[in-house]
């Protein structure tokens, strides 16, 4: 609002000739003041014309209204009180480009350039006239024709961007529906079966009822298992997901960040999840801890005795607390040390005079042809 504010307010600039000319003491008493009453009822309707008109469109009829008045006021005032008021007319063709159609607005500008060169001619020099006015409000009147588009466009994208949000919403929610209902439609009914099955042999069967219900059970804790996996699936961490986040964290926090683009493709999806984890918890200690001004994260396949590896290193220049010789591992390197056990990974550190360096790495496991599952960077 403030920026369309002052690209329309700039043009009231042009409004010196006229409150001069006023101020100058050259006309009546009652010419002042209806000049001033004219002057003010003038500004007031093109600010509320298009300052409204360009966020959100009035009704047709009120636009074709409100821009007649102004072309009115700016005639009349234009003919008794004499050439200084010929400026009106710039802002009724910048008007006219910020509130009607761009096939419209053509032919309004150029109307109104031409009525003032023509009321010009019989007030002043025409020379004075196009040069100073006319030039104006045709470059006025076609520049509002381009704001008035640009501002319709942000708008209609703002809808969009906004529409698609709400559609990939829906989306998801189908999605979970559908994955709930083929995991849990087939074993409720099972259970819905059996429950009937068993609650009509219990008087006379206990025995067979006995085995329903343990169906019934077993059933149950697999619908839950089920259930626990899709939602873990959900919830599931993945590395791009982790490098995007950390560049904006690091960004946000006024670090300057060297982060891939690209995550490794083919691996696994519990180490993947791994290191994702040691990504967030690393990027986490860097904007909480370091004091860094810059942090670089790798991911490189590296070779060592012990076969390939693909090693994730974040990097910081942040200055380790004094009398601090070594890292005191907390809660989060223990638990990220934990976690790449799990997959034959490891976790190194190393804090120095020019920074603190996590390493992460986990075995790059070929498949039966030789080949690494992990391509890419």
């Amino acid at each position: 609002m403030l920026q369309k504010l002052m690209w329309v307010g700039i043009w009231l600039a042009f409004m010196s000739a006229p409150i001069g000319d006023l101020l100058d003491g050259n006309h009546t008493t009652v010419a002042t003041a209806l000049g001033w009453f004219g002057l003010v009822g003038f500004v007031t309707v093109y600010l509320a014309l298009v300052l409204r008109h360009t966020a959100r469109p009035m009704a047709t009829a009120t636009v074709y209204s409100l821009l007649g008045l102004l072309a009115a006021v700016a005639l009349a005032l234009s003919l008794t009180l004499g050439a200084p008021w010929l400026v009106l007319f710039v802002y009724v063709s910048v008007s006219c480009g910020a509130t009607l159609s761009p096939g419209l607005a053509t032919w309004a500008i150029l109307v109104t350039t031409a009525a003032m060169t023509a009321i010009g001619t019989h007030v002043t020099h025409v020379g004075d006239v196009v040069p100073g006015l006319a030039i104006p409000a045709l470059l006025g009147g076609f520049a509002m024709t381009g704001v008035r588009h640009l501002i319709r466009t942000s708008v209609e994208l703002r809808e969009a961007r906004a529409t698609v949000a709400q559609l990939a919403t829906n989306e998801e929610r189908l999605r979970m529906a559908r994955d709930l209902h083929d995991l849990l439609g087939h074993s409720l009914s099972l259970i819905t079966l059996k429950s009937e099955l068993a609650g009509r042999m219990l008087p006379d069967r206990p025995e067979q009822a006995a085995r329903e219900v343990a169906d019934i059970e077993r059933v149950g804790r697999q619908a839950l298992a089920d259930v626990r996996a899709a939602v873990s699936g959900y919830r599931r961490v993945t590395l791009p997901a982790e490098l995007a986040g950390a560049r904006t964290v690091l960004n946000a926090a006024g670090i300057r960040a060297d982060v891939p683009t690209e995550a490794p493709e083919g691996l696994p999806a519990a180490a993947e999840e791994v290191l994702a984890w040691v990504l967030r918890e690393a990027a986490t200690n860097v904007v909480r801890h370091s004091g860094a001004r810059h942090c670089t994260i790798t991911l490189d396949a590296s070779q060592t005795l012990d076969g390939r590896f693909l090693e994730l290193r974040v990097r910081d220049d942040g200055k380790p607390r004094p009398g601090a010789s070594a890292p005191v591992p907390g809660h989060g390197l223990t638990g990220l040390r934990e976690r790449l056990e799990k997959v034959s990974g490891v976790l190194e550190t190393d804090a120095g005079r020019k920074g603190f360096t996590l390493t992460a790495r986990i075995p790059l496991i070929p498949d039966a042809s030789g080949t690494p599952l992990v391509s890419g960077p």
